[in-house]
């Protein structure tokens, strides 16, 4: 037929492809059970629960039971599972829960469903409140005495993997964006001092730097340097900061990150530490002076990993005084969640002394804290009276939500 074009006359088109990827998202919690002994006789089906936690975009919790999840174990059992605690339908996914020996021989309790993965797929969690376990994980006379427990303390780890699918359409041609390097190129600017124009004598070790970059990062520096009584100068003392501190901030003005020598280091059990007395917390305190924001955020973001009972206290003062906002109100919560054990801790006092308006501020939180656990069906006592005699309804559980 006229006008009909062979196979050999058609014109070629670039083929295509694509690929379905089906894979898990991975993360790990690890859960610590401190005072398993005082856990005990709380009754069948009452768990202790870890802080929640996000893999896959969804959020998780473990829950252990120390007198089992069924009645008719007669708690010869304890009970441990890992729980869907955010909205969700139809959750995929693949777990493990191993509960670490604690001789050091590495003799780990381990279950694990990515081992078993190819037999039955993933575990469909339906929804909200949807739990993977065991009802009998342990008989307990002979997980006491094991070596599982020490201290009167358990510990777990918990890896959750979300099962994800997508699909992989790759392109004949693309471009390669690297990360941006600004950082090390003006990081580099700082350690070579090329180009720069003032001079900071902080006792008596001096650091150059760049009256422009200083300027650009932070108002307070851009306030002395532009437009105040030490813009002809080409060397500035410093009497308020440390050495290390204003080297760890000038590092972060020029790179935008921390150094690893920031870190927090407090003592869990002594009331001698104290946050004002570390890098992270002198630097939260320059941040604020220098109108520092993002550090600020960085250093709080550093020492809220530190928050325990006896921390607590002494870091809500600092936090207070350093105007860190989200520090403060993590402290707040976290003091409002374990207010008998807080009150005992060392530094409440001096907390009361310092600052005595934080008391009132930790009673507005609890008040609150108080509300939506009351409204959620929790206990009728009020919070508010362990302020005057000092006890908890429990006087067990303690952990830290954000």
């Amino acid at each position: 037929m006229a006008g009909t074009m062979t196979p050999d006359k058609i014109p070629l088109v670039s083929p295509t492809s694509s690929r379905s990827v089906t894979e898990t998202v991975n993360g790990s919690h690890k859960f610590v059970i401190q005072g398993y002994s005082l856990a005990k006789g709380m009754g069948v089906g009452k768990y202790i629960g870890s802080d929640l936690f996000t893999v896959g975009g969804h959020q998780w919790a473990i829950y252990f039971y120390p007198d089992g999840k069924n009645p008719e174990d007669n708690s010869l059992y304890v009970s441990v599972f890992i729980a869907l605690a955010s909205d969700g339908t139809d959750v995929r996914a693949l777990f493990e829960l191993t509960l670490l020996d604690q001789s050091g021989q590495g003799k780990h309790k381990i279950h694990s469903h990515f081992d078993r993965a190819l037999e039955g797929g993933p575990y469909t969690l339906k929804y909200k409140g949807s739990m993977w376990g065991y009802k009998r994980f342990f008989r307990r006379s002979l997980l006491e005495s094991s070596d599982y427990l020490k201290d009167d303390c358990l510990k777990f780890n918990c890896t959750v993997g979300v099962v994800v699918s997508a699909v992989d359409c790759p392109r004949l041609h693309s471009v390669t964006v690297p990360e941006s390097d600004i950082g090390a190129h003006f990081g580099m600017l700082l350690e070579s001092m090329e180009g720069s124009d003032i001079t900071f004598n902080v006792a008596g070790e001096k650091f150059a730097a760049h009256k422009l970059v200083l300027a650009a990062r932070s108002p307070k520096f851009r306030s002395k340097l532009f437009g105040g009584l030490d813009e002809e100068k080409e060397e500035i003392t410093v009497t308020d900061l440390e050495p290390k501190v204003f080297k760890a901030m000038l590092h972060y003005i020029y790179r935008d990150t921390l150094t690893d020598e920031v870190d927090v280091i407090l003592s869990t059990s002594s009331s001698e530490s104290s946050v004002s007395e570390t890098l992270s917390g002198k630097l939260l305190a320059a941040a604020d002076k220098y109108s520092l924001e993002r550090l600020k955020l960085m250093c709080e973001s550093r020492i809220c990993k530190d928050i325990c009972i006896n921390t607590v206290a002494d870091i809500l003062t600092w936090a207070d005084q350093c105007r860190a906002r989200q520090l403060k109100d993590v402290c707040l919560k976290f003091a409002a969640q374990n207010l008998a054990a807080v009150m005992r801790s060392d530094g409440f006092q001096s907390m009361k002394d310092k600052c005595p308006w934080l008391q009132s501020e930790m009673l507005m939180t609890i008040a609150g804290c108080e509300s939506d656990y009351t409204s959620a069906g929790g206990k009728s006592r009020s919070v508010l009276a362990q302020l005057s005699d000092g006890g908890d309804s429990d006087g067990r559980r303690v952990r830290q939500r954000t």
